[in-house]
């Protein structure tokens, strides 16, 4: 039995009315309907539409918030608040772009994403910034090799490190989740590929500054500037836009080895302006000039001649610079260190930190210059040299230094002496002076010439011992032979040592043995002395002269006895004619007679 068969009808019920009024019911909700699908009917899946954020609110486990957002239809949608970290002054009611990746998941939400609504509308938008030359808001995301990555209108865009600002950047995690202007500077919608800078930005507002510094520099004026960058030859400091170069020899009256010493980076300081170019774009500045020059406080009546105390600051080779008051350097030259005319590097006489007294040579405070000496302080050992080591006086002296020509030798400190390579010995030929002493050896030497005004002694070490050649031109007289042997080769013959100590010189040709092969060397052999020079100390022998002359001896003695021979034989042949005529003549006579009678 129906359920509802049990209930009694109400008599006075109005059935018209209720059958009116469900009518009515029945088409309000038809008409909701309808503007409901038609509300449906304008959002399409898969594309981009405008919301509005009706609510934030966090999300668990983390609690991190999301936006709840309003497209207008029949249920809303949430996004993550990490796609609004670019812009994080979002707030209630605010327009946002949304894509409908979804019209209705398995709760019946609506499925959104502002990231991808960004990625669809972000080319067509980052275009016309470039276009337009636009300035935009990017978020700074993260770290790269070389930059930064930014968030432009969901796009991740490159940030150079040089195009973040006019400055270097020294920490870059500083910048992270940071939002900032930016304009492109790159830009390849086919690569996806775009180029940032803020940088631009702060050079278009420092180059308005920098006009104005700029047109109102004044030399002497003094500015208050940052110290931008530090080199090993300067400071670079920002005047507000405008760099100038601190040398560092005007950063202090001091000597300063490094610009680090006096300033630091990012330090606050005065500079006043030394000088610039016409376009006033090389701007010199100077950090020392704002305080008084201590060369002005040097005691006037210093002049040259004076004997001064100093601090040994600086010692390269060819000097060392010596403060002898709070900024004020004198410089010994290596030359003016010893009287010793082998000039030697500065550090062989003198240490950074020693304190020194030194002579003043000259002063020049208004070229800020000073020069000092330290042999000053002895005195000069050529004043008297002719006194000390005059001419033919022997002495000991020192090897100091070679060349190709002769020995440099030293009698004291400051008096030097050249033996020539042909003072050396009588009786050697030398090539080089290593091939008869060595460094530090000691020598004995005779004083041969004085040059007092150009402070040059020539000496002789052979001179030593009497000359040999007047005992040798009786020895080695042309013919006599000695016994020799071969020492050395050279380009045009052979040394031949001979009895002694003294050496001969023979060519190629004259060590000819008589077999037909030569002499090496270290063989001995006989040599005749074919020339002999005293004046050129010069003996010329030959080992093949000796059994050649001996050969050309006995030739010409047989050729002698042979002559003798032959002419004994024809006086003997004509002594027989001249007995064989007379006695012909006598019988032709008596033959003759017999016919007269």
């Amino acid at each position: 039995m129906n359920k509802l068969e049990h209930l009694t009808p109400d008599p006075d019920f109005n059935w018209e009315a209720f059958e009116q009024g469900t009518t009515a019911i029945h088409e309000d909700r038809e008409a909701d309907l309808a503007k409901y699908e038609a509300t449906l009917a304008n959002i399409k899946e898969k594309e981009v539409v405008i919301g509005h954020i009706v609510d934030i609110v966090p999300r668990p486990p983390k609690a991190a918030r999301e936006f709840i957002i309003s497209i207008g239809s029949k249920s809303t949608g949430s996004v993550a608040a990490s796609e609004f970290k670019y812009n994080p002054d979002y707030k209630i009611g605010d327009e946002v772009e949304v894509y409908v990746d979804n019209l209705e998941d398995r709760e019946g939400h609506l499925v959104l994403s502002h990231r991808m609504a960004r990625a669809e509308r972000a080319w067509e938008r980052i275009s016309e910034a470039a276009e337009r030359d636009e300035i935009i808001i990017g978020y700074i995301k993260s770290r790269t090799k070389g930059g930064m990555v930014v968030d432009i209108f969901g796009v991740d865009a490159f940030l150079p490190g040089s195009q973040i600002d006019v400055r270097p950047i020294r920490d870059y995690d500083a910048l992270l989740d940071k939002t900032m202007e930016f304009k492109i500077v790159k830009l390849n919608a086919e690569q996806h590929n775009v180029v940032v800078s803020h940088k631009v930005l702060i050079e278009a507002e420092l180059e308005q500054q920098k006009k104005e510094i700029i047109s109102k520099l004044e030399k002497g004026q003094v500015l208050e500037g940052v110290v931008k960058n530090i080199m090993p030859f300067g400071v670079f400091v920002d005047l507000g836009g405008v760099d100038g170069l601190i040398h560092i020899t005007d950063l202090s009256w001091r000597r300063v080895s490094s610009p680090n010493e006096v300033v630091e980076l990012d330090q606050k300081i005065n500079v006043v302006i030394l000088d610039f170019d016409e376009d006033k774009t090389r701007i010199s500045l100077g950090l020392k000039q704002l305080t008084p020059n201590p060369w002005d406080a040097l005691d006037k009546n210093l002049k040259p001649g004076d004997i001064i105390k100093g601090k040994v600051e600086m010692v390269s080779d060819y000097g060392a610079f010596v403060e002898v008051a709070p900024g004020i350097e004198g410089l010994i030259h290596v030359s003016e260190m010893s009287w010793t005319q082998h000039l030697r590097s500065a550090y062989d006489f003198i240490k950074v930190g020693e304190e020194v007294e030194a002579v003043i040579l000259s002063i020049e405070p208004e070229e800020r210059k000073m020069s000092l000496g330290l042999k000053q302080l002895k005195p000069d050992p050529w004043i008297d040299i002719e006194e000390k080591y005059p001419v033919g006086s022997r002495h000991t002296a020192r090897v100091r230094n070679f060349t190709h020509f002769g020995v440099f030798v030293e009698l004291e400190e400051g008096v030097d002496g050249l033996i020539h390579l042909s003072d050396l010995t009588w009786t050697k030929r030398i090539k080089h002076p290593s091939e008869f002493t060595e460094i530090d050896a000691e020598l004995e030497v005779v004083v041969l010439e004085i040059d007092k005004e150009n402070r040059r002694l020539s000496l002789g070490h052979k001179q030593t011992e009497e000359n040999p050649w007047d005992v040798f031109e009786t020895i080695f007289t042309e013919g006599s032979v000695h016994e020799g042997m071969v020492v050395s080769f050279t380009d045009k013959g052979a040394i031949v040592s001979l009895p002694y100590g003294v050496e001969g010189f023979t060519t190629q040709k004259h060590l000819t043995k008589e077999d037909g092969s030569k002499l090496q060397v270290d063989e001995k052999a006989p040599f005749k002395v074919i020339e002999f020079s005293k004046e050129n100390r010069r003996i010329f022998v030959s080992h093949l002269r000796v059994y050649d002359d001996a050969k050309r001896e006995e030739e010409r003695k047989r050729k002698d006895e042979q002559d003798k021979a032959e002419a004994k034989v024809q006086q003997q042949v004509s002594a027989q004619k001249v007995e064989k005529a007379t006695l012909g003549d006598l019988s032709a006579l008596a033959e003759l007679k017999e016919k007269l009678d």
